[in-house]
């Protein structure tokens, strides 16, 4: 709609312009027939002082009609002026809005992420897969990951690792050869055994896990504690890995712009680093750092050689925090 006004007020300033312009034609003509009616009036004499009156009258009213073309040309050009400025204006606010639903699509899904993972890890088999690591509970936790993962596909795998940090059970050991891997060098691992009770998580940045072939996945981690209970002794880790890629790229192209607008506009997600996590082009993901000015704000706009840039901060879902992400457009001003 905002092209369509932007087309609008561009077609009233053209035929403003022409039509101002014939105006001014006409007053010009005017006035070179007013000058030479008072020649010819002045070489009549006498004769022609009536129609020297006549003439000067014409030369008044002709500078009358160039002074309203001036002025309506003028104001006219103002208030185009003040459209064009308001347009641009919905154009960002537009743009601003749809880079926060972005965001708010991608916490709203991450944080029903954090809810698995504290649910899952107080399930019985999960549980005894830690407590007595036999090959039979590990069976059976296996099983019942698998069971899960088949419920929920936008996984690629969960992990059930002991307090030492070693995989010992996951829900697709034929696809990912993981079992006996030692994650106790992650960030996730070590931040999920610290976790104070079963209310809390881990979270780590997107990233490739080379266990699960060098995909790009969203880490969720918490402790599976003894008994199952909230304030049990941490007894292991359960990590869930959320299949990033296809997930997001759905949020960043499926986007409500309309098809026009998509040819000319960069929709992205940005990590706290401004690190590309997501882009509709496909361009840069994981390696290419943005250069986003977001001192306007937390959700703002702005103009700059000859594109607009919209944006807004993650303001996290329930008990997700958020990691700092932004949603961002950018498009053509």
């Amino acid at each position: 709609m905002q092209d369509d006004i932007v087309k609008l007020s561009a077609e009233v300033a053209r035929v403003t312009e022409e039509k101002i312009g014939l105006i001014d034609s006409i007053t010009r003509q005017t006035h070179l027939l007013s000058l030479n009616a008072r020649i010819e009036a002045a070489r009549a004499g006498d004769s022609g002082n009536a129609f020297a009156v006549v003439a000067s009258e014409m030369g008044s009213v002709a500078k009358d009609i160039g002074a309203v073309s001036r002025e309506l040309k003028t104001a006219i050009a103002a208030n185009i002026s003040v459209m064009g400025d308001l347009v641009q204006r919905f154009r960002g606010v537009r743009c601003q809005d749809l880079a926060l639903n972005i965001i708010e699509i991608i916490d709203r899904n991450l944080y029903e992420r954090s809810c698995d993972v504290r649910w899952w890890a107080t399930d019985s088999a999960v549980v005894d897969a830690v407590e007595y690591a036999s090959a039979e509970t590990c069976r059976h936790a296996s099983s019942r990951l698998a069971t899960i993962l088949r419920s929920y596909t936008v996984y690629l795998d969960l992990w059930i690792a002991d307090a030492k940090g070693k995989v010992i059970a996951n829900g697709q050991p034929e696809k990912y050869k993981v079992l006996g891997m030692d994650v106790s060098g992650t960030a996730w691992f070590r931040e999920a055994m610290a976790t104070r009770s079963g209310d809390d998580f881990a979270v780590a940045d997107i990233a490739t896990n080379p266990g699960l072939g060098g995909a790009a996945v969203a880490t969720y981690a918490t402790a599976i504690r003894r008994g199952g209970e909230n304030n049990g002794a941490p007894a292991g880790v359960l990590g869930i890995f959320f299949d990033w890629a296809p997930q997001a790229r759905t949020v960043v192209t499926g986007v409500g712009l309309s098809d026009e607008e998509k040819e000319h506009a960069r929709v992205l997600i940005l990590d706290a680093k401004g690190r590309v996590i997501a882009a509709s082009d496909g361009k840069g993901e994981l390696t290419e750092v943005y250069a986003l000015d977001h001192s306007g704000g937390p959700r703002n706009y702005y103009y700059k050689d000859e594109k607009l840039y919209a944006y807004a901060l993650t303001p996290g879902y329930e008990t997700y925090k958020g990691l700092g992400w932004y949603g961002v457009i950018e498009t053509a001003a």
